[in-house]
């Protein structure tokens, strides 16, 4: 005989509690979820943010290792005219563009000579003063083969800066003792004294002439040292695509192939940029002695609805 078995049915109320189970457990998991493709969201762009951030000062690092020390100033970008040696006490909100002058390190380095079996610098960096050709108009820099630095320098400058001739010659600047004599940028003419800061002309590979800056043979007293440097361009690094000094969202630009000492300025359409890093918030730097500490900022322009933002600092001896 079979016993027949009498099932219950659920109750409204189990029902219900089952539904409100079943939506808690669904609204967490949603939650646990949503929070980690946020997690994942948020380390991604912090990764993007810091290898943008270090590439970045990596780039300016660079720049900065082959600049000529004492050239190195900081400038007001609304105001061009108003500039000063970079130091450890700069007002970093309105001293806010970094320039300097840098030297021909391409060139420098040099290239291979078969006949010698080693690298031949395009200019060695050293004056013969006894030399019968070195006098207040030239110099023989002995080892130098200038035609090589010639041919850097009018590629890096786009055919605008040519040693042999034309409207912007490179310029020799002029070590002294330790340290290189005072550098001037010559933005202001008026009182200009770039006593160190020469423009030259290629005479043969290894013979520089002084020139003035319509071409003519500079040949006016001046202090001849042993050493010096070559230098083609300039450099600036500016808050660009910005118009409030306090902004803490802006654009980093690079400019270059310009000479200060044919009276050119960062801030004109002549010059080459090179958009270094967008939604920056932050760029500063100061100096001690001869060392540049920078610290760079770039946050992620606000795509997750909280501020995400990166920082580096690095020191350029």
């Amino acid at each position: 005989m079979f016993k027949r078995v009498k099932r219950r049915a659920f109750t409204m109320i189990e029902m219900i509690m089952v539904i409100v189970i079943l939506g808690i457990v669904s609204m967490i998991g949603t939650n646990i979820i949503a929070n980690m493709y946020e997690s994942y969201i948020r380390t991604q762009i912090i990764n993007e943010l810091q290898q943008k951030t270090e590439l970045t000062i990596n780039q300016i690092t660079k720049r900065l290792k082959y600049r000529i020390k004492p050239s190195v100033i900081s400038k007001n970008r609304t105001n061009p005219n108003d500039f000063k040696e970079l130091s450890n006490d700069d007002n970093v909100v309105v001293y806010n563009v970094l320039e300097w002058i840098g030297y021909d390190n391409e060139s420098f380095m040099g290239e291979w000579n078969a006949t010698l079996n080693r690298y031949t610098p395009g200019w060695s960096g050293f004056v013969d003063l006894d030399a019968p050709d070195t006098n207040v108009s030239r110099i023989r820099t002995s080892g130098s083969t200038l035609a090589f630095a010639r041919q850097n320098i009018l590629a890096l400058s786009n055919n605008q800066v040519d040693i042999v001739a034309g409207a912007q010659y490179p310029a020799l600047i002029f070590k002294k003792l330790d340290n290189i004599a005072p550098v001037t940028f010559g933005f202001d003419p008026a009182i200009n004294d770039a006593s160190n800061t020469l423009p030259v002309r290629l005479i043969n590979n290894n013979v520089l002439e002084f020139v003035n800056n319509d071409g003519t043979i500079n040949d006016t007293n001046k202090t001849l040292y042993e050493q010096y440097h070559l230098a083609w361009s300039a450099y600036a690094i500016a808050p660009s695509n910005v118009d409030d000094i306090n902004s803490t969202d802006f654009n980093l630009t690079l400019h270059y192939n310009y000479q200060p000492w044919h009276n050119e300025r960062f801030d004109t359409n002549t010059t080459s940029t090179v958009l270094l890093a967008e939604n920056v918030s932050t760029f500063v730097f100061t100096q001690t002695g001869n060392t540049i500490q920078i610290k760079l900022c770039i946050q992620d322009g606000n795509r997750t609805g909280v501020p995400i933002v990166f920082c580096k600092e690095k020191a350029i001896f």
